[in-house]
């Protein structure tokens, strides 16, 4: 329904007050120490995420909180897990500040029946309830949100690197097929498929609380 893609595009867009744009995941420390210098190394650090990180657990836990949007306790066992697995404090703060952020600004498009979010609500949790509750498709939800998330890195990586907006919209297309495919194979994925390999990227959202100069907040 050309509705559902309109809420789609205005809840993921960078306009809606979030604040995402505040978080950069690690990946300023990741530029900070020579890790990602220019689009080849800034695309090879997105798609790790994508594929073996943060990105993929969210994705999970979203798709498993839209199926499960209308049972409470679900909900509250799917936001105890998420942030369980937050490897670092200001993972945690990210997906929270986000989560409670997007809810609040998202009870402008009320849903029909009662939806009983936790609190603090992560992100993903919030996102997949959400849309669940809107009557949303899975699959679309999945592909909106992985792509405003890789877009974000890849906004960090132009201003910070920077590798300037051809490669960034460069990096942009080159993973559009990997995001589509992370939709996929998210959409049927087991809580027990939850499994991070991106240590580089936990390692680095860590240091970044000891940053001396830092422009975001993650």
């Amino acid at each position: 329904m050309s509705t559902d893609l309109q809420r789609l595009l205005t809840w993921m867009s960078p306009a809606f007050p979030v604040g995402a744009f505040a978080w950069s995941a690690g990946l300023e420390t990741a530029i900070d120490q020579g890790k990602v210098t220019d689009r080849a190394t800034a695309q090879d650090w997105i798609s790790g995420l994508l594929h073996h990180g943060g990105l993929k657990t969210d994705a999970i836990l979203l798709a498993h909180a839209h199926a499960r949007h209308a049972e409470a306790a679900a909900l509250s066992d799917l936001a105890d897990l998420c942030l369980a697995l937050s490897a670092a404090p200001e993972r945690h703060a990210e997906t929270t500040i986000t989560g409670n952020a997007f809810a609040l600004a998202s009870a402008a498009w009320p849903t029909e029946g009662l939806l009983s979010l936790p609190d603090p609500c992560p992100y993903p949790i919030a996102v997949g309830a959400i849309a669940g509750a809107h009557g949303i498709e899975r699959r679309d939800t999945l592909v909106a949100f992985l792509t405003s998330a890789v877009h974000n890195q890849v906004s960090v990586a132009v201003r910070l690197v920077p590798i300037g907006q051809s490669d960034g919209l460069a990096v942009m297309a080159a993973l559009e097929p990997a995001i589509a495919q992370q939709a996929d194979l998210c959409l049927h994925a087991a809580l027990d498929d939850i499994g991070s390999l991106a240590y580089g990227a936990d390692i680095a959202q860590m240091r970044h609380e000891t940053q001396i100069t830092r422009i975001f907040r993650s």
